[in-house]
Order: C-alpha cells, then sequence, then structure tokens
C-alpha cells in the first residue's frame, strides 16, 4: 500500500506521523536532525494552535515555526508507539564538561568545583569559559565546562568552541551528560563526540525525572551496546557525582574497557565514506584532526573542515572529493540516518517505556499556558504579580532599610562634630546619602531575582518564548529572542550575552539593538522607588503604563529596523520545551544570592565612587552647591532639560546614570541634600509630578548603563549598528521626556 506523503501541518493535535522528508538547506536539515527530527523518524503533535506548533520527537517536545512545520513531510501512523528510528605526585589530568542545554552540567560543574572556579571568555571567543578544579585520590582534575550545545556541526559559535578544544586540547576524559528523559536526542551528540578520539564517559542525568515518565533504562545493557562507561545519576540530589569522578579517573587510567561502538553511515552511502576515508588518511587530517570524523565532516558539508582540506591535498585529490560530493548530494541524510541507526540499535536494547500514551502533567498544563488565548494573559499577569509583590512586599522593606540608612547616618553625626565639614560632608551626604540610598533597592531587586529565577527553574521561561513567538514575528524576530529580551528584566548585560543562543545574524543583531530598551531591574527598582514616592496611590499606574511605553517602544523600533535593514533573511524557530519539574531551592538561592551579592559589591564600589565624586563635584571650590563645579557643568546643559521639564539637578543625574542606573537616585540624594528626611519624603517637595513623569521615561529608554554597552560593542562587531543603537536610545528618550512632560500637564499632574 501507497504511503500518501503530507505535511506536518496537516496533523491533528494527538496523532502521530512518521518524518519520510525533510527539505531545506544543509543548516535546517542538521539542526532538526540534532533535535530529533530525522527522516524516519516517529513525531507526534502535542499543539498546533496559532500558526505554532508543539511536537515530540525522540522523547523531547520541541517548539517549531510555520517556516519549520512547512519542510516537514510526514505519513500518518495508526501503529502502536515504537522508537524513532535513525539516526605518588600529585597528578593531573584534563576533564571537557560536555551535554546539552538543559542537562544539568551546571549543577555538576558547580558541585565539583565550588569556589575553585573561575569564568572568563575564550580566548579571541565572546562564548562564556568556566573552569574549575577538583581532587580526588591524589589526582587534580582541572575540568573545563564545555558550551552546551545539541551537535558539533559548527554552524554557532558554542558549537565550534566545544569541538575546537576538544581537538585541539585532547582533554583526559570527556564527561557527556545525557538526558535521561530524552536518551535518543543527547545520543546524537554522543556519536560525533566518539569519533573525536578522547575516551567518553557518559553520565545519564535526571533518571528520577525520565522514570516518573515511564522511561526506564538498562544501564546495564546501554553500557554494552555503546561499549563505554556509562553512570546514573541525578544531580540535583547530589546522586552519582562520586561514581561519575570514580568512572573518570578509571577511564584516565586505562582501567576500564573502553571499546565504543562507532556509528556508521547508512549503507547505500558506505562505498562514498570509504573513499572519502582512505583519501583523507593517504593525502591530508588538516590539524591531526581523525580522518573518521573528518570524512564524515565532508559528507555533511562542513564548510570550515571542507576548507581546512581543500588546503592540504593535492588538486587531484580535491577534484576526486568535489566529484564524489556533487554525486552524492545526499550525503548528509547518510550521516544523519546512519547515526539514528545506531541510536535505535541502542535505544531498542536498553530503554523499556511504560506509560508513554498517557496524558503526562507537562502536557496538560502546556495545555493550558502556551494556547494563543490563554498565553499571553497568563503570562502579563506573571509580571503583573511580580509588581504586585514589589509594591506590597518589596517597597515596605525598603521604607524600612532606608529608615536604618537614616539611623546609621546620624549615630555617625557624633563622630564628625570636630572634623571639616567637607569630611562629614563627604561621609554622610556622599557616601551614606548617595550610595545608602541605592542599597535601600536590596528588597526590591531580591523579589525580581527570585522570582525570575523560579520561573526559569520550573521550565516556564521556555513557554514564555514560545507564547511570545507570534509578536515577536512582528517586529521580525520569533519566540527564541524572547528569552535573552526575558533576562534583560534582571540585567541587560547577560541579556546581551544571552543572543548568543541565536542562529541567524539577523535575529542576534535586531535582538542585540532592542534589548537596551527592555528594563532591567536597576532601573525597574528607580521605577518603582520614584513612582511611590511621586505619585502614591497612582504608582502601580504609572509603573505599568511606563513598561507598557518601553515594550511599545520596542515593538516600534523592532519592525522599523527589521522592515529597514534586515528584511531578507529568515528567522526560524526551533527550540526545546523541557518538561515541568519541581523548583529547586537551592538552585534559585544560589542564583539570587549570587546576583545579590553582586548589585551590593556594585554599591559598595561603583556607586559609592561615584557618589563620592559626585558630592565632591557639588562641594568645590568653595564648598557652596549653587557654586560648585557640579552647578557649573548642569547649569551649562540645563537648557537641554528645560523641554523636559528638568532642572540642572535632574540632567545631572541621567547623566550619572550611565555607569549605573542606580546612580540616579545617589546623585539625587547628594543634590538635594537628603539629611534626616530620606528620599522617599523629599522628593515630592522638589520634584514636580510631571518633571518626574519626564525624568523617568528618559531613564527608561536613555543610553543603557556602561557595561551594557562595553558589551553591546563586543557582541555586535558591528559599528554601523553599535552607533546606530545609542543614536536611537539617545534620540527616542529625549523625544519620550519631551512628549511624558506636556502630557502630564493635559493631564493635570
Amino acid at each position: 500500500m501507497d504511503e500518501e506523503l503530507i505535511p506536518l501541518s496537516l496533523l491533528k493535535e494527538g496523532e502521530e506521523g512518521i518524518v519520510r522528508s525533510v527539505r531545506g538547506g544543509r543548516r535546517l536539515i542538521s539542526r532538526l536532525a540534532s533535535m530529533g527530527i530525522s527522516q524516519n523518524a516517529r513525531i507526534r503533535v502535542l499543539q498546533s494552535a496559532g500558526g505554532r506548533f508543539i511536537v515530540e520527537a525522540s522523547d523531547a517536545r520541541i517548539a517549531l515555526g510555520w517556516f519549520e512545520v512547512g519542510h516537514i513531510g510526514v505519513v500518518r501512523s495508526v501503529t502502536s508507539r515504537e522508537e524513532p528510528p535513525p539516526a605518588s605526585e600529585q597528578r593531573r589530568i584534563l576533564v571537557a564538561l560536555a551535554g546539552q542545554p538543559n542537562v544539568g552540567k551546571s549543577t555538576i560543574f558547580n558541585i565539583l568545583t565550588g569556589l575553585s572556579q573561575h569564568v572568563g571568555n575564550w580566548p579571541g571567543k565572546t562564548v562564556e569559559k568556566k573552569e574549575g578544579v577538583y581532587i580526588a585520590d591524589n589526582t587534580e582534575m582541572h575540568i573545563v565546562d564545555l558550551p552546551g550545545t545539541y551537535s558539533l556541526t559548527a554552524f554557532s559559535e558554542e558549537e565550534r568552541v566545544a569541538r575546537d578544544f576538544i581537538l585541539q586540547n585532547r582533554p583526559d576524559v570527556i564527561a557527556l551528560l545525557i538526558n535521561a528523559s530524552s536518551l535518543e536526542r543527547s545520543l546524537y551528540l554522543l556519536s560525533e563526540l566518539l569519533l573525536l578520539g578522547p575516551p567518553v564517559v557518559a553520565a545519564v542525568n535526571m533518571i528520577d525525572v525520565a522514570e516518573s515518565s515511564g522511561i526506564s533504562i538498562n544501564m546495564a545493557k546501554l553500557r554494552k551496546s555503546l561499549g563505554i562507561p556509562v553512570v546514573p545519576m541525578i544531580a540535583t540530589k547530589n546522586t552519582g557525582i562520586n561514581d561519575l569522578v570514580a568512572q573518570i579517573l578509571a577511564t584516565a587510567d586505562g582501567n576500564e574497557s573502553y571499546q565504543p561502538v562507532l556509528p556508521g553511515v547508512s549503507s547505500d552511502h558506505e562505498d562514498v565514506y570509504h573513499e572519502l576515508l582512505n583519501l583523507i588518511r593517504e593525502h591530508a587530517t588538516p590539524d591531526a584532526y581523525p580522518p573518521e570524523w573528518v570524512s564524515i565532516k565532508l559528507m555533511e558539508g562542513d564548510g570550515e573542515i571542507s576548507r581546512r582540506v581543500e588546503d592540504r591535498v593535492p588538486a587531484f585529490v580535491r577534484e576526486r572529493i568535489n566529484a564524489l560530493l556533487i554525486e552524492h548530494e545526499d550525503a548528509l541524510r547518510a550521516v544523519v540516518n546512519g547515526r539514528y541507526s545506531w541510536i535505535k540499535t541502542i535505544t531498542d536494547q536498553a530503554v523499556s517505556r511504560k506509560r508513554m500514551e498517557e496524558v503526562l502533567l507537562t502536557d496538560r498544563i502546556d495545555h493550558v499556558l502556551t494556547r494563543p488565548i490563554w498565553g499571553i494573559p497568563i503570562l502579563l499577569g506573571v509580571f503583573g504579580l511580580i509588581f504586585l509583590l514589589t509594591y506590597t512586599v518589596g517597597f515596605p522593606l525598603q521604607k524600612l532599610l532606608e529608615e536604618a540608612v537614616i539611623l546609621l547616618g546620624r549615630s555617625l553625626e557624633p563622630l564628625f562634630v570636630s572634623a571639616p565639614l567637607w569630611l562629614k560632608g563627604l561621609v554622610l551626604d556622599g557616601v551614606i546619602g548617595g550610595a545608602g540610598s541605592v542599597l535601600t533597592f536590596l528588597p526590591i531587586l531580591v523579589i525580581f531575582f527570585a522570582v525570575l529565577a523560579l520561573l526559569e527553574d520550573v521550565g516556564y521561561m521556555a513557554r514564555a518564548a514560545f507564547v511570545m513567538d507570534r509578536f515577536m514575528h512582528l517586529i521580525g524576530l520569533h519566540g527564541k529572542s524572547f528569552m535573552p529580551l526575558c533576562l534583560g528584566f534582571g540585567c541587560n548585560v547577560p541579556a546581551i550575552m544571552g543572543a548568543r543562543i541565536l542562529e541567524s545574524r539577523k535575529a542576534r543583531l535586531l535582538t542585540l539593538l532592542l534589548i537596551p530598551f527592555v528594563p532591567c531591574t536597576a532601573r525597574l527598582a528607580v521605577l518603582t522607588f520614584m513612582t511611590a514616592a511621586l505619585f502614591g496611590h497612582k504608582a502601580t499606574l504609572v509603573s505599568w503604563s511606563l513598561l507598557t511605553l518601553n515594550i511599545l517602544v520596542l515593538g516600534v523600533v523592532g519592525m522599523a529596523a527589521s522592515a529597514l535593514f534586515l528584511k531578507d533573511e529568515q528567522t526560524p524557530f526551533i527550540m526545546e520545551l523541557p518538561l515541568y519539574h519541581k523548583p529547586n531551592p537551592r538552585t534559585i538561592g544560589m542564583v539570587v544570592w549570587s546576583r545579590s551579592l553582586a548589585f551590593v559589591k556594585k554599591a559598595g564600589t561603583v556607586i559609592v565612587l561615584v557618589s563620592v565624586v559626585i558630592w565632591l563635584l557639588s562641594y568645590l571650590p568653595e564648598g557652596r552647591l549653587e557654586d560648585s563645579f557640579l552647578a557649573r557643568g548642569g547649569m551649562l546643559l540645563e537648557p537641554f532639560g528645560v523641554p523636559l521639564g528638568l532642572d540642572w539637578k535632574m540632567v545631572t543625574a541621567l547623566l550619572t546614570s550611565i555607569v549605573a542606573k542606580e546612580n540616579a537616585v545617589a546623585t539625587l540624594g547628594v543634590l538635594y541634600g537628603v539629611g534626616d528626611e530620606g528620599l522617599v519624603r523629599l522628593l515630592p517637595s522638589v520634584i514636580s509630578a510631571a518633571s518626574g513623569l519626564s525624568f523617568l521615561v528618559v531613564l527608561m529608554l536613555f543610553v543603557p548603563c556602561a557595561a551594557t554597552v562595553a558589551v553591546m560593542k563586543q557582541e555586535m562587531r558591528d559599528r554601523k549598528w553599535f552607533v546606530l543603537s545609542l543614536t536611537l536610545t539617545l534620540v527616542i528618550s529625549y523625544l519620550g521626556g519631551m512628549a511624558a512632560y506636556r502630557i502630564a500637564f493635559w493631564l493635570g499632574l
């Protein structure tokens, strides 16, 4: 009976199909294959609404955009669910920690390395580099945490860094973290790592999550079918860590049996593979790369490896290689099919499923949270809850902390009775009045940090990206860009670095352009502080309005930039939706602690320094604010503030916010002389509601802090876009402030 090939989009929710064709370029085919979607893979539609799809393939939930769905052809499946087919002195050893995103790699790295870890950038790269040391059995294990990646195809900088480190540094052991609940996809990465040379230890993590999903893995059979050491683990419960260390040491010593069963290619391309292998072995192995791996990369169409081979082989060999690859244009599919055949053989022996047809809790939750009708209102409600917690819990705590800062200032006054006036003012008004005012933000920031960490830990942030995909397409992006943009609510710096997950140049540049319009916690804290002080019971409405303004500006700028500069590049959307799981209080606590500590350090260094400099400029040369250097400079700029309703003090506060947004409050505290009143009580008497609204609009849309500017320049690598970004924020914030000032008068504020 002939099979009827239909587009994946025609499958209804709950229906299954078998992939028979994957069209598109090599990049798309390879990307889908690494996520578990390849020829002959079984796929089930979990959700299809609003032009967006959530499918299940290789035991993983994957979100797809309309473009990707249109390139996948399937036949309906009416049979029972099957496995998807192909695809003495202390010594020192080097261990590479590898794995796909969200497999618990960071948890294991943090447990092993603790305080010994160091974070930086790879030489010549913007990808974050993590390394640390763990000592066991008189052995110093130097552990390098490789960037999370689904494959080693080198389409992204993370993939290139991971494979180049292994090939060039030749670690003694590669510890590969595998997600037990989506074993097939993790084995896809293993199929590539085994060809690189160094021995691999497979750490099968999250076995508790797999068991709760009805997946049972026979570790003994898995080890036998792979031919390499296998360690079961539950990293969040610190289970299996010691076993992993023991296996790493035994493998490095050669005391463990290591006879890996390597993946091949589909049978119809074996002759092609062997001919390429012989050519490479005889004439060139670029940079000492394993010839088996080079041959596979040539069949995959890897541009970088192809160029290296061409530079090292004679002309007649180069011509033969090109002829082979042209004659067999489907060589990539042969590689992918060979890997999945290898994966199927392994999983058939080691994996069994008991309850795969049951509706999982994740499906039930996603049925509500990812629907177009409910998804966006729920997302807005989540952010509304954050503001509610901020005003009902964070702001009262902030006021208590401010009282403590005031009491501290009063208690120190007797110590300065006989001290020079400048020293008294420097300490009480400069340090305590300026930096102390900023430290009172801490309760507000802790709430932001905790809620965002909770949402990320339980798995909601990926759903937020999926829900926002339709909106993001309006501005020329896709839902995956929402994740770094959402990170911007915590801090623009990691948000900009988080844009590295985007494969498309258009998506990266446009996302980097828009991130400065996302209000970070520092700006949100200033917003919360000043609206509560200036607008009283209207504070919530004003805050929501200003936040909405930011989002609208972001959307308009995105649509304009996409239409004018980046209209010809496609923006595919493929991402994994992890299972929901219980939040880990320890993980959330570590995130909140590290981010809060970073803020306190900044308040104790950069902000103190800026506060002292501002106070000195406001005191010198004669001890009077009106005649100070700061007043003179501020008054020169005051004409620019007049259309905004801002005096020179408020203009100066905006300028100091370029160093750190919290400096705006610190500067106001210094210039207006907080004294015993406290800034909350003082602001309404020195700043009108209209001027305050204009000030906040400019602050929210203004040039981001110096750290953000520096990272943005590094990540953009395009002077035109960098200058465009800074110019846009400056012009839009100024025009927005003018409009806000006029509207405030019109509303009678």
